[in-house]
This record gives structure tokens, C-alpha cells and sequence, in this order.
């Protein structure tokens, strides 16, 4: 028997090796971990995607998205006969987005953003955000590995302006009750990680380890 091959694509400008701490079992499940890659002069997220998606070379595969990630194997869905999509602290569709990221959309204030200061993370974490805040940067330093400026104007625009505005029900979506980037009041139809903030991917693991295979596996879906 076939195992299952468990593509797994990282949130923006992340790398890969948030997922060091997933592991399913070996004898199931055969995980590939997928990279983020410098966006094309005026490429669409549409073509993106389909170009990352030919970076998957196994039938039926299961896609796993983190974040903007998680928008990213959706789109990529489209070009692959995947047996599941699945997302994780992620979005369905542009309706899920908080407040703020509408405004954005409206007012184009996504354009304002330093993304110097992403860059620079040493220089960042200088300012006094409090004790939480610097931990959550040393993360960022720690897991970020897409530094390139085009490629953050390029992401941040992309997730702003997703145009998906009807949800594919067939996405499992998985988030935290405590997702400050999405939060829970803007988001439906997901399974609730108590105590889940938007990192949960690197401090909610043992949850995922524990319950991802059955995720995969069960079609109903159902998981306490």
C-alpha cells in the first residue's frame, strides 16, 4: 500500500522548518515540505500558484497551508486532483478577513508598510513591544527566511486583494481560539484549537500530531 503524501506549505515569507516538530506516522503518511519562492515581475497569485504546484509529484496529495499559506494551497488546489486541503490559521475566503484587512483593501494602506522594518527584526525588536511581543520577533527571526522586499510588497498585496469570496466547503480549516492576526469572530466552519494563537503551528504541535491523522484520514471530520 501507497503511503499518503502530506505536502506542507509554510505562512508568509516563513520557512519551511516551522513544521521541524510535525510528525505523523512513517508508515501512513510520507511528508513533504514545500518553499517559498521569488514571485515573478507581475505575477499573478493565480500563476504562482500554478507554479508551485508543479513542484508536486505525487497523485493526490494532501495540501496543508499555515497562514498565507493556507490561501496559497487553495489556490493551488485548482491545478491538483488533491485528496484533502487543509489550513491552518488561515482563511476560507476574503469575507473571513478581520476589519482591518478590509480597510486595507479600501484605502490601500498595505502599501505603507515598511517592509524594511520586517527585514531588519534585530532593529525591531530594539522597541520596547513588551515581553511577548519580543518572543513572537525571535520567532519570526528564527523561522523567517524569505528576506527580499519584492517578495513581501508581492505577498502582503496578494493576501489583501484574494478575491475568493465564496468558501470551498470541502476545506478543513483548523484554527485557534486565540488567532490574533485571524480572529475567531471573523471565522466559521473550522475546528477549534483551544488556546490556539496564530503560531500554533510551532506551540500547539503535540494537538496537531495527535489529531492530524485522523483529520486525513476521517471523512466526517469530527474531532474533540
Amino acid at each position: 500500500m501507497s503511503k499518503i503524501a502530506v505536502y506542507f506549505m509554510p505562512g508568509l515569507a516563513a520557512s519551511a522548518t516551522i513544521f521541524e516538530r510535525i510528525a505523523l506516522p512513517e508508515d501512513i503518511f510520507e511528508i513533504h515540505l514545500l518553499e517559498w519562492e521569488i514571485p515573478l515581475a507581475n505575477e499573478s497569485l493565480a500563476d504562482y500558484a500554478q507554479r508551485i504546484a508543479k513542484k508536486i509529484r505525487h497523485e493526490s496529495p494532501v495540501l496543508i497551508g499555515v497562514s498565507f499559506g493556507g490561501i496559497l494551497v487553495q489556490e493551488m488546489a485548482k491545478y491538483i486532483d488533491a485528496r484533502k486541503v487543509i489550513i491552518i490559521s488561515s482563511v476560507k475566503s476574503n469575507l473571513e478577513f478581520p476589519r482591518r484587512l478590509k480597510i486595507a483593501k479600501v484605502t490601500k494602506a498595505y502599501k505603507l508598510i515598511p517592509m524594511s522594518l520586517i527585514l531588519n527584526l534585530e532593529n525591531l525588536a530594539k522597541f520596547s513591544f513588551g515581553e511577548k511581543i519580543n518572543h513572537r520577533l525571535k520567532l519570526y527571526e528564527k523561522f523567517l527566511s524569505v528576506r527580499d522586499i519584492g517578495y513581501l510588497q508581492w505577498a502582503v498585496e496578494k493576501v489583501v486583494l484574494w478575491d475568493r469570496a465564496i468558501a470551498d466547503e470541502s476545506v478543513i480549516h483548523i484554527h485557534g481560539d486565540m488567532d490574533d492576526v485571524f480572529p475567531m469572530r471573523s471565522v466559521n466552519g473550522c475546528i477549534v484549537v483551544k488556546g490556539g494563537t496564530h503560531i500554533m503551528i510551532l506551540n500547539k504541535y503535540k494537538w496537531l500530531n495527535a489529531n492530524l491523522p485522523t483529520i486525513i484520514l476521517d471523512s466526517k471530520e469530527t474531532v474533540d
